[in-house]
């Protein structure tokens, strides 16, 4: 339970900051596309774009599986490598 309450806060903390993102000047030089997201200069062709789309969905699956596993690891085996350093302690 208390696994699930630190990632509900880490969640809630991270949508939180959505008043962090661009400042006025770099939102009025960035693309429709990215106005009010990003800061500096926007992306200089439109395999920029493609670049982004790919790593985001690489972050966003990343993000996914490591809450999936911490929250329910499937490791029943008994002589698991995680069993040694539970039954140290």
């Amino acid at each position: 339970m208390k696994v699930k309450q630190s990632i509900l806060v880490l969640v809630v903390g991270l949508l939180a900051t959505t008043g962090l993102y661009a400042c006025p000047v770099c939102e009025r030089n960035q693309p429709k596309l990215l106005k009010g997201v990003v800061h500096g200069a926007g992306p200089d062709s439109q395999w920029d774009y493609l670049i982004i789309g790919i790593v985001a969905i690489i972050v966003v699956l990343t993000l996914f599986f490591s809450v999936k596993w911490l929250i329910k690891p499937g490791e029943k085996q008994e002589n698991h490598i995680k069993r040694t350093v539970l039954n140290e302690s």
